[in-house]
């Protein structure tokens, strides 16, 4: 059984003292943004400040947006951010391809046992059409997620529904790869807790597990969101019991239908509860 995370939290890395209030807010995974949240003139400090807290494992995993990938930027955010003990991965941001997926991989592999483990941000339509073939370009990577304001502005959107296509594209392009179900995008508005508890729901019904946050108030909300509720734990538990008297597809008396793959979406069910997959 390995842990779920159901909530990351994004903070800038010119901030450290913001970093260090988010290592203790109760978020599964803290991200350090190197990119869109840190001026130009601050990337240096930013880079400098994250290398430092990363000098020694943390006791929550700390991932690193990284810069624009291909520029001297991201570059140098590599070559002083991927051998340290204390990354537990690297988001890339605006993916477009596998190779960029394979170059960072090669670029970031010096660090002993290879690359760090990988994380594509798809924020374009071509991105998005190309998720599969991003999702399986390096063992090193695992996982795929949107970013939602940039691929909103490419594609023109006005509506929410009219990411739902995107949103699913990347779902199923994670799991054909092999990899975990993706988590959502940040909700942009820290004080909309309804709105996000809304759009949570939604995400967890096109088949999500977890969102990124930009503030620790939408921590509780996103979990809340995520886990089973107690009638779900209690119709897992129905239906593992009932496939232990009787091996092969049957009724429950609620009218329920099980079979194999009923049984094993039951385990995952419970395995969610206590917070591991």
């Amino acid at each position: 059984m390995r842990p779920c995370p159901l909530t990351w939290l994004y903070v800038p890395g010119d901030r450290p003292d913001v970093v260090a209030k988010a290592l203790v807010a109760g978020a599964d995974v803290v991200i350090v943004d190197l990119e869109d949240a840190v001026a130009p003139d601050r990337k240096a400090y930013a880079r400098a400040a994250t290398a430092e807290l990363l000098a020694e494992p943390r006791p929550v995993p700390v991932h690193v947006r990284v810069n624009a990938l291909g520029t001297s930027l991201s570059d140098a955010d590599l070559e002083a951010l991927a051998p340290l003990p204390g990354l537990a991965g690297l988001r890339l941001p605006k993916v477009t391809s596998p190779a960029d997926v394979v170059r960072t991989a090669e670029r970031a592999a010096p660090r002993e046992g290879g690359a760090p483990a990988l994380y594509a941000l798809l924020e374009s339509a071509l991105g998005v059409e190309r998720a599969f073939a991003v999702a399986t370009a390096h063992p090193a990577l695992r996982g795929l997620s949107l970013g939602e304001a940039d691929l909103r502005a490419d594609l023109g959107v006005r509506d929410e529904t009219g990411l739902d296509w995107c949103r699913s594209r990347v779902v199923v392009a994670a799991r054909a790869a092999g990899l975990p179900p993706p988590a959502q995008s940040v909700h942009p508005d820290v004080r909309d807790t309804d709105g996000l508890a809304a759009s949570c729901a939604r995400g967890r019904a096109l088949g999500f597990l977890g969102r990124a946050a930009i503030h620790p108030r939408q921590l509780p909300v996103i979990e809340r969101a995520y886990l089973p509720t107690p009638q779900e734990v209690e119709q897992a538990q129905a239906v593992i019991e009932a496939a232990a008297r009787h091996q092969g597809a049957q009724a429950l008396a609620d009218g329920r239908f099980v079979d194999r793959a009923v049984v094993e979406e039951a385990h995952r069910t419970l395995a969610l509860s206590r917070r591991a997959l």
